[in-house]
């Protein structure tokens, strides 16, 4: 990893005075997706340039039938080529300007990746119960993205445990439940364009807000993916992470 990590306080102090210093028609011009790629680096989530559509519904990789279309990493070097660093992101934006990107996960952040109702019905209740949320995304795929601080540390190697425990990333139509993206894994980071008109992924929280703890929002995404289990007679068979 070729980027170096603060704490919390001084992430959300770093994030908080580069956001300030935006002017708002900067952000919603041309320099928009640079400008939310510089925020999400920013805020601590190490990026790594991602395919992305190309011809309607195909992929711009070479892979013949890819089956994650827009949706992988460029390289596949990209745990090592993940950074935060601030230059080469704005190099990357700049000269792959139709690039998505993604955020390896485990390092820095976790992802929790429900389907889309579940996670609207799992926020509500969240914010209702006055619970940090952090940084939430959703995807015209029919998922939200809830980023939370990693279960493991370089620091506490024997904390940690790859992804494919749960699923790995080319595997996930096989887990339409929760998903529990850590470390070996990564997510498209917005803004992201997916294949088909107008589709892609968002924001519905940015990266300002603070990491929370995975455990302080897992019996809450739990539940809310169990009740929309019930409710999906197709998703009955949903994979759950057995740890």
């Amino acid at each position: 990893m070729s980027a170096e990590f603060g704490g919390r306080t001084g992430r959300q102090s770093r994030i908080s005075q580069w956001l300030r210093g935006r002017r708002p028609k900067e952000a919603a011009g041309d320099g928009g997706r640079e400008d939310l790629l510089l925020a999400a680096a920013a805020a601590g989530l190490p990026l790594a340039p991602a395919a992305h559509p190309a011809d309607g519904y195909g992929c711009s990789c070479d892979r013949v039938g890819c089956p994650t279309p827009a949706r992988h990493p460029v390289s596949f070097a990209w745990q090592t080529q993940s950074t935060t660093d601030r230059a080469q992101v704005e190099r990357w934006a700049r000269h792959q300007s139709q690039a998505n990107f993604v955020t390896a996960t485990g390092m820095v952040h976790d992802v929790f990746d429900v389907p889309l109702e579940a996670g609207r019905q799992a926020l509500r209740r969240l914010l209702e119960e006055g619970v940090e949320a952090g940084p939430v995304a959703e995807s015209d795929d029919g998922r939200m993205l809830f980023f939370t601080l990693t279960r493991g540390t370089p620091e506490d190697e024997d904390e940690w445990w790859p992804c494919e425990l749960d699923c790995h990333p080319e595997t996930m139509d096989e887990h339409p439940g929760l998903r529990w993206h850590c470390r070996g894994s990564y997510v498209l980071v917005p803004p992201a364009r997916l294949p088909g008109d107008d589709r892609g992924v968002r924001w519905v929280r940015g990266p300002e807000h603070a990491l929370p703890d995975p455990l302080s929002l897992l019996e809450a995404l739990t539940d809310a993916c169990a009740r929309y289990a019930g409710d999906e007679p197709d998703h009955v068979g949903a994979s759950w992470p057995r740890h």
